[in-house]
């Protein structure tokens, strides 16, 4: 004979491992590196700095 396991603790490695399988599929779908966050908010800082760095002072957008 096998041996006994608790209801509820078999419920739970199911929970655990189906949260496991949904969190793998939300890393592959809404995931982003560390890197790839910082190298994109590094970009973004980079262009709006060289915007403003063109930016000539009789503009109507500096109101």
């Amino acid at each position: 004979m096998g041996d006994v396991v608790g209801l509820g603790k078999f419920r739970k490695a199911r929970a655990r491992a189906e949260d496991r399988k949904r969190s793998e599929e939300n890393r592959i779908r809404f995931g982003r590196s560390r890197a790839e966050r910082e190298a994109n908010e590094k970009e973004t800082d980079r262009a709006t700095r060289l915007l403003d760095a063109h930016r000539r002072d009789g503009d109507a957008g500096d109101e």
